[in-house]
């Protein structure tokens, strides 16, 4: 592998050997302290974190600038076979796989409020934008396309014509429907259907329904107060308006060269927007709250020859191999090699070697250090001047928020028009009629980028809320048990899965995790059609088994999140996200799936 960040995994891996070598170049006490201090910046605040799309907010930010036509049709009645609640890539590789499964592309309808497949690929078109894991681990179908990414890390466009490429393979867009929400599902005991009817007046009778919702879709906004009253130009930057800004995802931002601009937000969207946004701009304020860590990416064009060479199955392997490292396995091989695998992984490393003993908590922890040392050094090597590179730097754990990777975000701070407006952990305070106030003192801009992200906490309903057998709605269940069999099936709610739902998978490579859970319920399916069962539902006891498993393996990592900075990691410090996932990581899950399909699931299903 070639750039700095092979050099420094091999540095890195030198230097670690030894867990005294560790602590005489670790000060552990003053390192927690300073966590600490960090920690207690943001918990002690009692400003607002974030508001949601409320109607009144939606007409501003949260339009759809990418819509051709308002798509206005005639109303859909419809039989099918499944329905699936989502058209972006978990929607995709559930109807990818169940089209590889046998099903016609008649029998599969997806419902989609966008105007195409790709989901937050569809959404999400700022400058910059691209993948922060690699490409050949992340894109859906590499294969069955024949599709080999150009670089690295593909662009967001790229993924999105892979999205596209998907629906075409499949033939998915035949029953798509696009520009429509759900209103309601509701299951007919009668019929062992799920009636699904949407804004557009359709009715869908489906016999298996997936809530494949995005997690990465719905953008959120800082909970300050005059978020109506700016009189410049305003929009979030999954809704970039590139009328305003001119430009595309590839082109210069044209319409910028003459304003102040300001960014709100520096997480993994400012993180990639930031420079093209420091090249355009005749001054760009980048306002934080809490820095990222960012550390080397090496993005770099795919080599020809090692593509010509893949082997059946590579992209699987592929997967595998680097879900394994950074969930803390080893592997003889790194075959991504990259800032994840180098970082994350050892960070989380659970043994030193296949077969040998675990890494004990101590030595975890002073590998997070480590690595944090060196992206915090990093930081001085880049940025110029010592008091924006001081505030650029992360005190946190390397989990703690989603580590990014770029080659240019950093080096922007040296730009002359581009100015870091630190908060110190508070955020910025408020809107105003001409601007931002942070720290007391107004700026004043011609307009503002929310990079704020998007709502990924789980503690929010999203999408449609079904109704099951006992006519009762999913979030009641879910409010009063989470409950679930693999994070798929829901007692109560018969022919239904739930995508990504509590006790499932977290993947950073989100593509597998969709893909072994999609496979899973393709193989219930398959079960269901050879046997001529109309309808399937987990029984209580066995979703509570799954339950208590979940809960075991989710206390590997509890203390660690606890002690982070809040972000979404830990539902801005409220817990943590992987609370209610299985802890092993998707890959052990991927065979936890695959066992019970051998030998549990007739014990753990009904079937009629």
């Amino acid at each position: 592998m070639n750039g700095e960040i092979g050099k420094m995994s091999v540095d890195t891996k030198e230097k670690s050997k030894s867990i005294e070598a560790l602590r005489e170049r670790i000060d552990v006490e003053a390192l927690r302290r300073k966590y600490r201090e960090e920690r207690d910046k943001r918990t002690s605040q009692d400003r607002g974190n974030y508001v949601y799309m409320n109607p009144e907010l939606a007409a501003r930010f949260d339009h759809d600038p990418w819509a051709k036509t308002d798509g206005s049709r005639e109303p859909v009645s419809r039989d099918v076979e499944v329905l699936i609640c989502g058209g972006g890539i978990s929607g995709l590789v559930t109807g990818g796989t169940l089209r590889k499964n046998g099903l016609d592309p008649e029998d599969i309808c997806i419902i989609d409020r966008g105007s195409d497949f790709g989901g937050t690929w569809y959404w999400a078109r700022y400058p910059g934008l691209s993948c922060d894991t690699e490409s050949f681990v992340y894109l859906p179908f590499l294969e069955e396309t024949g599709y080999i990414p150009k670089e690295k890390y593909s662009k967001g466009y790229e993924i999105f014509e892979q999205c596209q490429r998907v629906g075409r393979h499949f033939d998915l867009y035949k029953g798509a429907l696009f520009q429509t929400r759900i209103e309601d599902a509701i299951w007919d005991e009668d019929k062992d259907r799920w009636i699904v009817t949407t804004d557009r007046g359709d009715e869908i009778r489906a016999r298996y329904m997936f809530r494949a919702n995005s997690l990465t879709s719905e953008a959120k906004l800082p909970g300050v107060p005059g978020l109506d009253t700016f009189k410049g130009h305003a929009f979030h930057a999954l809704r970039w308006d590139y009328d305003y800004t001119g430009g595309s995802p590839t082109d210069e931002l044209t319409g910028l060269k003459d304003k102040r601009v300001a960014i709100v937000g520096t997480g993994a969207t400012a993180i990639q927007a930031v420079p093209p946004l420091g090249e355009a701009a005749k001054e760009l304020l980048v306002f934080q709250r809490t820095p990222s860590s960012v550390n080397i990416r090496a993005n770099r064009p795919t080599d020809p020859e090692w593509a010509a060479s893949l082997k059946p199955g590579w992209q699987r392997e592929r997967m595998e191999n680097f879900l394994n490292i950074i969930s803390g396995f080893p592997e003889q091989e790194d075959m991504v090699d990259d800032g994840w695998t180098w970082s994350v992984g050892k960070a989380f490393r659970r043994f030193e070697k296949e077969g040998s003993e675990p890494f004990t908590p101590e030595k975890q922890e002073l590998l997070d250090f480590e690595t944090m040392n060196g992206i915090r050094d990093r930081v001085d090597q880049v940025v110029e001047d010592p008091q924006t590179a001081e505030a650029l730097k992360p005190w946190y754990g390397i989990m703690c928020k989603r580590p990014c990777f770029h080659d240019g975000y950093l080096e922007t701070f040296n730009r002359p028009n581009v100015t870091l407006v630190d908060t110190d952990g508070q955020g910025i305070e408020r809107i105003t009629e001409n601007g931002i106030v942070a720290g007391g003192k107004e700026y004043e801009v011609d307009c503002i980028i929310f990079a704020t992200g998007f709502d990924v906490s789980g503690t929010r309903w999203k999408g449609p809320d079904p109704k099951g057998a006992n006519g009762k709605r999913l979030s009641e269940r879910w409010r009063e048990n989470l409950a679930t069999l693999h994070g798929l099936i829901v007692p109560g709610f018969p022919n239904m899965f739930t995508l990504t739902g509590p006790g499932s998978t977290l993947a950073t490579t989100v593509t597998y995790g969709f893909m072994v859970q999609a496979e899973h319920c393709a193989r219930i399916i398959n079960y269901c059609r050879e046997h001529d069962i109309d309808r399937f539902e987990v029984k209580p006891e066995a979703a509570e088994a799954w339950w208590d498993i979940i809960l075991e393996k989710s206390l590997a990592h509890k203390d660690y999140y606890e002690a982070c900075t809040p972000g979404y990691y830990n539902a801005e410090g409220k817990g943590s996200v992987f609370g209610r996932h299985y802890g092993e990581g998707p890959v052990a899950y991927g065979r936890k799936l695959q066992e019970w399909a051998d030998t549990r699931l007739t014990e753990d299903l009904i079937f009629d």
